[in-house]
C-alpha cells in the first residue's frame, strides 16, 4: 500500500490555496448571495518528490508529515509530495506543506487548550461524555470522525478507543488535524446554510477509488486528471466553493449544545459565527475569508513543483489567524506534542500572526487630547478593520485598552488595563472575581475601570460560566463591530450584549470613550499613551480549570504556566501634553 505514494508523485492538483438579554425567536438563516471570488484560469501541472524539514538554525527540525490512505481520505504528506517546493514570481517559497503545517488549522487536533477544555467539558457532563467528544472531534479532527462516522461511529476522543490513543486505528488521520483532503472534499451543496453549520460540511462518503472527487480552484487537462486518478484514486475537478466564504463557516459557524440547572439540554448557543459577522458587514461584498487568512502570493506560482505553468491568483495556504500565543507553545513543546512543523515553520507563523494582528485587525489614535486645569481629557477611537468582530471567534479571546500617563520624570501618574505576568488584567472584575464581569464604559475616570472588549457567558439560572455546555446566553458580548454592520441587527445571534447596546459612539466600525483623570500636581510634560491589547486564552477561561485532575488539563496548565500568557501589542500611539 505504501508503494502507492510513489506513484501519488504524478500530481495532485489541490490547491489554491447585561443588557439585552432577553430570547426572542431566531430569525432564519441568511440565503446565499453573490460573493467575491477568485478567477482563475485553466492550467496544469506535473510532478515532484517531498523534501524532509532540515534543521538550519539550531531550532527543533520538523518530521516527516503523516503519510496514510484511507477509504475516504490521504494525510498531508501524500499531498506534500507534489506540492512542496513551490516558489512564486518573486522566488518566495509558497510551499502548501511549509506554509500550512505549523497553522493551527494543522495542528488542530494537537491543540492542547482545545484537548484540556474538551476533558473539561466532559468531567463536568459525564453523561454527554460521548456526544461532547463526537461534536468536538467533528471540526478538529475530520478525517477521523468522518471516516467513524461513515462506519456508523461516533467520533471519541478519549480512552482505549479514542482517536487520541497511538493504538487506534485512525490515530493518523485525526493528528492531522484540518488536512488537505478535508477541506478539497468539501461539496459546493448547501454550503452557507443551516444544514452545513457545525461541521455539516458534505463530503461524498460512498465513492471509493479511483473515483472520488477532489476539488481545486482551476481546471485540469484531461490527460494529467486521469494520470492523478489512477495514481491517487482522487479525480480533480474545479470547484469554486474553494474560494467563498461559506466554505469556512461550514465549520467556523458553530451552535453548541447548553444545558439547564438539571443538566437536560435546554437549547442551541452560538458559540461562534464570524460569518454571519462577516456576512452583515460591508465586507460581504468586497472580501472573502480567504482573501485575508490565505492571502494572494506575489504573482504567478506553480501549484505543483514539477509544473511549468504559473497560476494566478495563487492562495497561501498560512491560514493566518490570531493565535500567536499557542503557535508560541506548540513550538516550544513541539517534541512532547509530536508536532510536524520545524521551529523556523513556527517562527514564519508567528510573524506573519503578529503582521496580521498589528497591520490589519485595528488601530487606535487620539481624538484629542487636552489639559483642563488638573485634569488631562483625552477623547480615544478605536477602529476594526477586520471582516468581523474583534475579537472574533472563540469566546476566551479579549482585546482592552491600557491607558497611561506619564509625568515629566517619566513616573506613572495614571493607569488603566495594566496587566500582571500571569495574563491577568489590573482592575478587571472577571480576573478578581469569577462571578463578576466588567461593565462597557463610556468615560473612564477611575485606574480600577477598564475597558475590555469581550463576550461574558452566562448559564440558565443568570450565573457567569466558561463551561461551553452550560453557556444559554451572553451578559455582555461589546466585542468592535466590522464596518458597515447594523448595530440593531435583528439577528439575536450577532447582537451586541450589555452596555454597549446603550452607548452611541459604539458603531458598526468601531468604538470611542473619554478618559477624564485628575493628575493633582503631576509635573509636565505630560505623555499620554493608550494601546489596544489583545489575548486569545483570557485569564479566567485558563484559571477556571485549576481545579480539575485531568492528564489533558494539567499538562495544558503546565504550559500556560511556564509561556507567559502575555498579551500582543495590536495598536498603540501616545501625545504629549503640558510643559
Amino acid at each position: 500500500m505504501k508503494k502507492a505514494w510513489i506513484l501519488l508523485a504524478l500530481t495532485l492538483i489541490l490547491t489554491g490555496c447585561g443588557a439585552g438579554e432577553t430570547e426572542t425567536e431566531q430569525a432564519p438563516p441568511p440565503t446565499i448571495l453573490l460573493q467575491p471570488t477568485r478567477t482563475p484560469p485553466p492550467t496544469a501541472t506535473s510532478i515532484v518528490t517531498p523534501t524532509v524539514e532540515a534543521d538550519v538554525n539550531g531550532g527543533r527540525s520538523g518530521d516527516p508529515l503523516a503519510m496514510e490512505v484511507g477509504e475516504l481520505f490521504s494525510t498531508s504528506g501524500s499531498c506534500a509530495v507534489c506540492h512542496t517546493n513551490l516558489t512564486d514570481d518573486t522566488g518566495a517559497d509558497v510551499s502548501i506543506d511549509t506554509s500550512w503545517r505549523a497553522t493551527m488549522m494543522a495542528n488542530a487536533a494537537r491543540d492542547p487548550y482545545w484537548q484540556a477544555s474538551v476533558r473539561s467539558e466532559v468531567m463536568d457532563l459525564p453523561e454527554l461524555s460521548e456526544a461532547i467528544q463526537d461534536k468536538c472531534s467533528t471540526c478538529h479532527m475530520p478525517m477521523a470522525h468522518t471516516t467513524a462516522a461513515s462506519m456508523g461511529s461516533t467520533g471519541v476522543m478519549f480512552g482505549e478507543d479514542g482517536f487520541l490513543n497511538q493504538d487506534s486505528d485512525l490515530y493518523s488521520l485525526a493528528m492531522d488535524g484540518v488536512s488537505c483532503s478535508v477541506c478539497h472534499q468539501i461539496r459546493e451543496e448547501g454550503l452557507g446554510t443551516e444544514a452545513t453549520f457545525s461541521g455539516g460540511f458534505n463530503i461524498d462518503t460512498e465513492l471509493r477509488s479511483p473515483d472520488r472527487v477532489i476539488f481545486g480552484p482551476f481546471t485540469t487537462e484531461d490527460s494529467l486528471a486521469s494520470i492523478m486518478q489512477s495514481s491517487s484514486g482522487y479525480r480533480p475537478i474545479q470547484g469554486l466553493q474553494l474560494s467563498r466564504s461559506a466554505l469556512c463557516a461550514s465549520c467556523h459557524t458553530l451552535y453548541t449544545s447548553y444545558v439547564d440547572a438539571s443538566g437536560q439540554i435546554a437549547g442551541e448557543f452560538p458559540e461562534q459565527v464570524p460569518f454571519f459577522e462577516w456576512y452583515y458587514s460591508s465586507y460581504r461584498s468586497t472580501q472573502t475569508c480567504q482573501d485575508c487568512h490565505m492571502p494572494e502570493a506575489d504573482g504567478g506560482a506553480k501549484i505543483s513543483s514539477m509544473s511549468k505553468i504559473l497560476r494566478s491568483p495563487f492562495a497561501v495556504h498560512s491560514f493566518v489567524g490570531g493565535n500567536a500565543y499557542m503557535l508560541g507553545v506548540l513550538d516550544e513543546y513541539g517534541n512532547e506534542l509530536v508536532v510536524t512543523a520545524s521551529s523556523e515553520n513556527f517562527d514564519a507563523a508567528i510573524e506573519r500572526t503578529l503582521t496580521q494582528l498589528q497591520n490589519n485587525s485595528a488601530t487606535v489614535e487620539f481624538e484629542d487630547v487636552r489639559l483642563s486645569g488638573t485634569r488631562i481629557i483625552a477623547d480615544v477611537v478605536v477602529r476594526n478593520l477586520a471582516g468581523h468582530k474583534f475579537p472574533t471567534g472563540y469566546p476566551s479571546r479579549r482585546a482592552w485598552l491600557h491607558f497611561t500617563i506619564l509625568d515629566g520624570s517619566g513616573q506613572t501618574v495614571f493607569e488603566s488595563g495594566g496587566f500582571n505576568e500571569d495574563g491577568s488584567i489590573v482592575g478587571n472584575d472577571n480576573d478578581a472575581d469569577p462571578a463578576q464581569w466588567e461593565q462597557h464604559y463610556l468615560a473612564i475616570v477611575e485606574p480600577n475601570q477598564v475597558q475590555v472588549y469581550e463576550t461574558i457567558l452566562r448559564d440558565t439560572e443568570g450565573d457567569i460560566t466558561t463551561a461551553l455546555l452550560h453557556a444559554a446566553g451572553y451578559r455582555k458580548d461589546n466585542r468592535l463591530l466590522p464596518d458597515g454592520f447594523e448595530k440593531k441587527s435583528p439577528y439575536e445571534d450577532i447582537a451586541v450584549r450589555g452596555g454597549a447596546m446603550e452607548d452611541d459612539d459604539f458603531q458598526g466600525g468601531g468604538d470611542s470613550l473619554q478618559y477624564a483623570v485628575d493628575i493633582g500636581s503631576a509635573a509636565g510634560p505630560l505623555t499620554v499613551n493608550v494601546e489596544l491589547l489583545y489575548q486569545t486564552i483570557s485569564y479566567r477561561w485558563s484559571e477556571n480549570l485549576r481545579d480539575k485532575d485531568a492528564d489533558e488539563i494539567q499538562r495544558f496548565l503546565r504550559y500556560i504556566d511556564t509561556v507567559p500568557n502575555l498579551p500582543v501589542v495590536i495598536a498603540t500611539t501616545s501625545v504629549e501634553v503640558g510643559k
